[in-house]
């Protein structure tokens, strides 16, 4: 496995402990609240997860794991990322790209990690900061 792509599995892996600790609080929050139990288990940590990424990489391009691990995404023509290109971005890496990839990884091997399917997608790619 190529460095870039051991670096954003550990920024995901950040980011996924992250959300789950958010989704604790925000369930202890509604519980009172809100009796239905789909809501606690499925569109709470949706929610959570999708809006804590979304406002992050909207704002700076990373998110806390992406910081950690000197990570950034950023568009192919430079420009700043688009709220649908985040939100397509999200949901394509969620839904889609697993199956995507297993078709053709051969494909995504000569960017060494930098450009995953559902970075292609959205004409993204994540890059290696030098600080």
């Amino acid at each position: 496995m190529k460095t870039l792509t051991k670096k954003r599995a550990k920024a995901f892996a950040i980011d996924m402990a992250i959300a789950t600790a958010v989704t604790g609080v925000v369930e202890v929050l509604l519980r009172k609240k809100v009796k239905n139990e789909f809501i606690h288990v499925v569109v709470t940590p949706s929610l959570v997860t999708y809006g804590l990424e979304y406002l992050q990489l909207k704002n700076s391009g990373q998110t806390i794991g992406y910081k950690q691990q000197g990570l950034k995404l950023v568009s192919e023509d430079a420009a700043p990322l688009k709220s649908c290109n985040i939100i397509k971005r999200m949901l394509y890496r969620d839904y889609v790209s697993g199956f995507h990839f297993l078709g053709a990884a051969q494909n995504f091997a000569q960017y060494d990690g930098a450009v995953l399917p559902h970075d292609a997608k959205t004409h993204c790619y994540v890059q290696q900061k030098n600080d």
